[in-house]
């Protein structure tokens, strides 16, 4: 008996779980399949960056994660003794001016409640073996429990990791290289720590020494060892103890050596495969961005897949899939190449030419605000993807994210956020209109927009003034939000639910939406 199902999900890690949980709630259906007869006890991830908070909230369990970990307000480097410089994520540009702290294993089990939320489940020791064409779709051929079965699946997304089998089986090629040098972790808790313990700390010594901050004052310690037989606790404190010769390691858990790599798969679909997570790319753990990249290729891809799923849009849009997360994960891939490259000095001269490096950097305003926004992870921008188009403008252009810190005021006495008002299953149009624009003008563009038109794409609009004397309105924003949106006159924004602005048109709004639309409905192979 074959086993019908439009999308099946191989892997139930962060990204697999991220995925399979929004194709539910927008009503496609899928199996989610994972090799592992339980969810792991522990995993050495640790970092939840800005940007992966704002998805978070955007599904609506931000509280269960902020709750479980610990805010990571700064991120301290330093070399030889001194402090290099430091990252205040509060500058980052987003609400969420932190990291969170957090082990992967727990960040699993609430992406796991939600996607129980959704009607979805794991199905667990159940390993993908075969894959193959048919008709409109593929045979998967999975052993689970020992016992082969097959699934008939329109859509096939590989969540498997480094060593996916549905990678290998579609015959995807990765580029890049494996690290030559280990890295090791474990958990411990630092008697006799000084400083802040909302906060990360690194340490270029001979022997590179990484602390991040989780709940209870406990800390993941991520090194490079000094041999494959050296005591990892010793190896730590001879970097620490340099700094600070009073710290002791205390209730020592979870010690393990492991093989990094940085590799790229060399495209992220193949037919009715596609990729993503560790399975799409592998980078540097030093900048604490593989699962969080994995979240964010998941969130890239649930409204495309499901728009073709549900055949609004033909397969064409998944391209733009492989357009916009795959040079993400080549330029988080060249940043940790980068890190290792810098961890790796050992020449004294050599040394201290890269700490005056970071020195000069971390002195420049300009340029510790640009650490601090790729940090959180603020900076991806798809202007150059296939399904963005419209107007440019300096401070919102297509591609960007929409801006989280912008508050919308109701005649009613409320507010929200305005991108809160994009947390939808589909595209929202916001309709803004600048300080000399009525309310009435607004609403007669807003009443032309919705003739005819396709309503899969576009979900629901809203209306919103830079003044709030007009007494028809009900919402509207400060004049300073417009101008943080570039508004003047009237803007039409279409923004995707991913939160990035796929449209912008500043005049020409009907023409501009039909070609939008037509440009993610109506492409054809």
């Amino acid at each position: 008996m074959v086993t019908d199902v439009n999308v099946l999900v191989v892997g139930a890690g962060p990204t697999g779980l991220l995925l399979a949980a929004e194709l539910c709630r927008r009503g496609v259906a899928c199996r989610v399949i994972d090799v592992h007869p339980a969810p792991l006890h522990w995993d050495r991830a640790t970092v939840v960056h800005p940007r992966s908070l704002e998805v978070f909230e955007s599904l609506g369990i931000l509280e269960p994660l902020l709750a479980a970990g610990v805010k990571q307000r700064k991120a301290r480097l330093h070399s030889a003794g001194s402090v290099l410089g430091e990252i205040d994520l509060s500058t980052c540009g987003s609400r969420y001016g932190f990291n969170i702290g957090i082990s992967e294993e727990v960040t699993e089990s609430i992406l796991t409640e939600y996607l129980h939320q959704q009607g979805g489940k794991v199905i667990r020791s159940a390993k993908l073996v075969e894959l193959g064409d048919h008709k409109d779709g593929l045979i998967a051929t999975i052993l689970h429990d020992g016992k082969r079965q097959q699934v008939f699946a329109r859509w096939v997304v590989g969540c498997d990791g480094y060593h996916s089998s549905t990678r290998k089986l579609s015959g995807i090629e990765t580029s890049g290289y494996d690290l030559i040098k280990p890295w090791a972790v474990f958990d411990a808790t630092l008697t006799g720590w000084p400083d802040a313990y909302e906060a990360n700390y690194a340490y270029l010594d001979e022997i590179p020494v990484i602390l991040t901050a989780l709940p209870k004052r406990r800390w993941r310690v991520y090194l490079r060892p000094s041999s494959p037989e050296s005591d990892l606790v010793a190896d730590a404190a001879s970097t620490i103890k340099r700094y600070l010769p009073m710290i002791g390691f205390d209730a020592v858990s979870n010690p393990a050596r492991f093989q990094c790599h940085s590799k790229v798969a060399t495209r992220y679909r193949s037919g009715r495969v596609l990729l993503a997570g560790d399975a799409a790319h592998v980078c540097s753990p030093a900048q604490g961005h593989g699962m969080n990249s994995g979240l964010q290729d998941s969130f890239n891809l649930a409204w495309k897949l499901a728009l073709v799923c549900q055949r609004h849009c033909t397969t064409v849009l998944l391209d733009s899939y492989d357009a916009e997360r795959r040079p993400v994960a080549e330029a988080i891939a060249a940043s940790g190449d980068e890190v290792e490259r810098a961890q790796s000095v050992t020449d004294p001269t050599e040394r201290r030419s890269r700490d005056e490096t970071f020195q000069a950097m971390f002195a420049d305003p300009a340029s510790r605000h640009h650490e601090s926004i790729a940090e959180a992870e603020l900076d991806i921008d798809y202007g150059n993807s296939p399904i963005v188009m419209g107007d440019k403008h300096d401070v919102l252009a297509p591609g960007q994210r929409v801006p989280d810190t912008i508050i919308v005021y109701f005649a009613s006495g409320k507010t929200c956020m305005l991108h809160e008002l994009c947390f939808r299953a589909n595209h929202t149009a916001l309709i803004i209109g600048g300080l000399s624009v009525c309310y009435n003008r607004l609403s007669q563009l807003d009443s032309s927009l919705w003739i005819g038109r396709a309503a899969s794409i576009i979900e629901a609009s809203v209306l919103l003034t830079a003044r709030s004397d007009d007494r028809n309105q009900c919402a509207w924003i400060a004049p300073t939000a417009s101008d943080q949106l570039g508004v003047s006159e009237v803007t039409l924004l279409v923004v995707r639910p991913d939160g990035h602005v796929g449209l912008r048109a500043d005049s020409n709004h009907l023409e501009a939406l039909a070609a939008y639309e037509a440009l993610l409905v109506s492409r054809r192979t």
